[in-house]
């Protein structure tokens, strides 16, 4: 479980130092985490050795949101006078959100509905003249 909460950590670093160097206006665990799919899907017998130690990280992600709700509650003094601007930005994005799920989904369903037409249509053997 050690090696594989380091691994995991490798990763975070990596997208840390891949962020800062190229100074990507991207969270440094975000591009860590897309360097860790990657190598999942290169090398998936790698998911078999993190996978228990995932699973537990997850179990206790709650302990890991009080962080981060002390930081917000620490700089609300800061943010008093910019509610209207929060709240704009907070429906803003969940509509935003709400929208590109709903074209994203359509897209889906469109694209799995035509693969279900062509599997349905009858194969003409190779060499075969179309009538």
């Amino acid at each position: 479980m050690l090696i594989s909460f380091a691994s995991l950590l490798l990763f975070q670093c990596l997208g840390e130092g891949i962020t800062f160097a190229f100074k990507l206006p991207v969270p440094g665990p975000v591009v860590g985490m897309l360097l860790l799919f990657m190598v999942l899907v290169l090398y998936p017998p790698l998911l078999e050795k993190i996978e228990a130690t995932g699973s537990e990280l997850l179990r206790h992600l709650s302990l890991l949101f009080v962080p981060a709700g002390v930081g917000i509650v620490a700089a609300a003094t800061q943010v008093r006078g910019q509610w209207v601007a929060i709240i704009a930005a907070l429906v803003v994005s969940t509509l935003l959100t709400l929208a590109v799920t709903a074209l994203v989904t359509r897209a889906v369903m469109r694209w799995q509905q035509s693969r279900e037409q062509q599997k349905s249509l009858p194969q003409s053997k190779p060499g075969a003249p179309d009538a």
